[in-house]
């Protein structure tokens, strides 16, 4: 038996005037998704739970079969896992965004306008974090990553900082989104410093030669423990890998025991390599029982109101993965059940996430819907009419592999 979730991060979202009324995954050409709908159990779900912040942390446990109130211990120290970094249960971890803010006197009078610096490029982005470690190094760890996403662990320190997602606040002031709380003292301190040293930095004075967004701050958030998971062999009795550019992804897909597939041109953002992941799934799935395959790209045209890269992307989606993978299962002789989704919607309308449910299709090869109707495709529209809902959206693994 072989398994499959195909998740398209991001994908669901409001009508949008630009698009008549449409949403991107309506205005979309995706039939592979559509025949997904059509022949399995097709409806919405909830993948973030009352009362929790909807992010790829929280609804990507979800997915993945994990009830977030119960397993949850924050996004950074997922995203430290996927890094290699050592974390003890005292450890404290935030996430690091390298970030272009407005200029202006002081840090708490800017401006969030851009929380990944123009998409800033890992090589950059690794130059800029190493000058701040270097001053902080008695006091704090500061690790590069992959873009814009990096990694502060702080040895023996409590819990409890109150941190704002740099993506929630896109164009607006920071004043008031400011750490606050436990260890509110350090990350405000660093945060400062690298405002106020940063456009002297080699790297920026590079960037806007070249007509690139300059790194201005670092910014803390998704503060966590080391998170304890039990693995998927000791959950559903499979093993398998995770194909995603998303340390936190990786990261949650590491302490489930799963492999992770690193796959060159995966970059985490509309310009990845679509096909390579396409064929690096089908590559996994040749020896694995299960393959968990995240693309970033929706969400982040989300972020960045990119109303026809979104579009764009979903169609890639369903061209160079969707397609070619269900393809290969058909073919390969075993029978197969397959997962569609997002984890959570980005609308465009407000470029950060809603907790609003999102469509999913689950497809069993064992027990296709027949004589399905040909007008159902995957959209936000068709699922909700669809009738059937599953409120806890981590019970849909079970209900894929026959695990409770």
């Amino acid at each position: 038996m072989k398994y499959a979730v195909f998740l398209g991060d991001g994908m669901a979202d409001l009508p949008l005037r630009e698009l008549g009324g449409k949403t991107p995954l309506d205005a979309a050409v995706h039939p592979a998704m559509d025949a997904l709908a059509r022949e399995g159990l097709f409806g919405t779900t909830r993948t973030v739970p009352e009362g929790m912040a909807p992010g790829s942390d929280t609804a990507n446990l979800s997915v993945f079969g994990y009830d977030p109130a119960r397993y949850y211990s924050g996004r950074s120290p997922l995203e430290a896992v996927s890094m290699g970094i050592r974390l003890e249960p005292e450890d404290a971890a935030y996430r690091c965004n390298t970030v272009t803010l407005s200029e202006a006197d002081a840090l708490e009078d800017a401006v969030m306008l851009d929380y990944s610096a123009g998409e800033i490029e890992s090589e950059d982005s690794a130059e800029i974090i190493k000058s701040i470690a270097e001053q902080f190094k008695d006091r704090a760890e500061l690790y590069p990553g992959i873009k814009y996403r990096h990694c502060l662990v702080l040895r023996n320190a409590n819990t409890g900082a109150e941190t704002t997602p740099p993506h929630d606040i896109s164009g607006k002031p920071v004043r008031g989104r400011l750490p606050r709380g436990e260890n509110a003292a350090l990350l405000r301190e660093i945060m400062e410093y690298s405002y106020a040293v940063l456009p002297r930095h080699p790297v920026n004075i590079r960037r806007v030669r070249e007509g690139k967004r300059p790194v201005s701050a670092l910014w803390f958030w998704g503060e966590g423990r080391r998170p304890q998971l039990p693995t998927y062999r000791e959950k559903y009795g499979i093993g398998g890998s995770v194909i995603s550019a998303v340390d936190l992804i990786r990261g949650i897909g590491q302490c489930a025991g799963l492999n992770s597939v690193i796959v060159s041109g995966a970059t985490g953002d509309w310009h990845t390599d679509f096909a390579a992941k396409g064929r690096a799934a089908i590559e996994a799935l040749q020896k694995d029982d299960f393959v968990y395959i995240h693309v970033e790209a929706p969400d982040e045209c989300g972020h960045h109101a990119e109303i026809r890269e979104k579009v764009w992307s979903i169609e890639q989606i369903d061209e160079k993965i969707v397609m070619p993978v269900m393809e290969h299962l058909r073919s390969c002789g075993e029978d197969f059940c397959v997962l569609l989704m997002p984890d959570h919607p980005t609308p465009i309308s407000i470029m950060t996430h809603s907790a609003d449910p999102v469509p999913f299709a689950l497809f069993d090869s064992r027990k296709p819907r027949k004589n399905a109707d040909k007008s159902v495709r995957l959209t936000e529209a068709c699922a909700a009419g669809a009738g059937v809902h599953v409120e806890r959206a981590w019970e849909l693994m079970s209900m894929m592999t026959g695990v409770k």
